[in-house]
């Protein structure tokens, strides 16, 4: 197996006393703490030759079920100051969520985006996905308390919702407020690094311990 590239925090502060941009390739990884950080610090990442301003890119992803919602999302997105990326589906001819999910999480984990934005019929299957990528933490959100706690608490980068459930205006609100709701860090910090460390985990998860 190809061994990827990692950008952690430390190598955000390296590249902030060095004052240069980092360059990224396919093979690279950067790790959502690194991602908050560069954010907070504002370092530049490069992908190939192009320039990418950390934090100011959203990754967008439907299936046919979340077609015309995803659409409807594109100018909130816009107005919130961010770039969009549609990954597709282009129409609402039926296709397969998990294939667009996961190329919504594959984005956000290799820091091509911030955040990731992913509509199907019910949003369930598509968190389901995402949340299969190492580096992801997909939520599935249907109001605007469950979008705020996902960021807020859980440092979701990942936002999935269902086209079939919810309309277009409670889902611009629903997308507003998960985009503009920092993480607020604290008593959250080490539960999203509990989180986070189950990344790859094989077995049944039996060891957890409730405190």
């Amino acid at each position: 197996m190809t061994k990827r590239h990692l950008i952690s925090e430390r190598t955000i502060r390296a590249a902030v006393r060095a004052g240069k941009a980092l360059q990224l390739s396919n093979d690279t990884v950067v790790t959502p703490a690194a991602r908050d950080l560069a954010k907070q610090l504002g370092v530049a990442l490069q992908l190939g030759k192009e320039p990418w301003a950390v934090g100011r890119v959203i990754v967008l992803g439907s299936d046919h079920g979340g077609y015309n919602l995803k659409e409807s999302l594109k100018p909130v997105i816009a107005e919130l100051g961010f770039a969009v990326t549609d990954v597709g589906c282009g129409s609402t001819d039926p296709v397969d969520y998990p294939v667009y999910a996961a190329r919504v999480a594959d984005t956000v984990a290799r820091g091509e985006a911030a955040f990731g934005i992913m509509v199907d019929g019910a949003g369930i299957g598509s968190a389901m996905v995402a949340n299969k990528i190492a580096g992801v933490r997909a939520a599935l959100c249907y109001d605007l308390t469950t979008a705020r706690n996902a960021r807020e608490h859980n440092n979701a980068n990942v936002l999935t919702l269902g086209g079939g459930l919810i309309g277009e205006r409670l889902a611009g609100d629903i997308t507003r407020a998960f985009l503009s709701t920092p993480f607020a860090g604290g008593r959250h910090a080490p539960r999203v690094a509990m989180i986070d460390a189950l990344d790859g985990k094989q077995g049944s998860g039996n060891d957890a311990r409730t405190a």
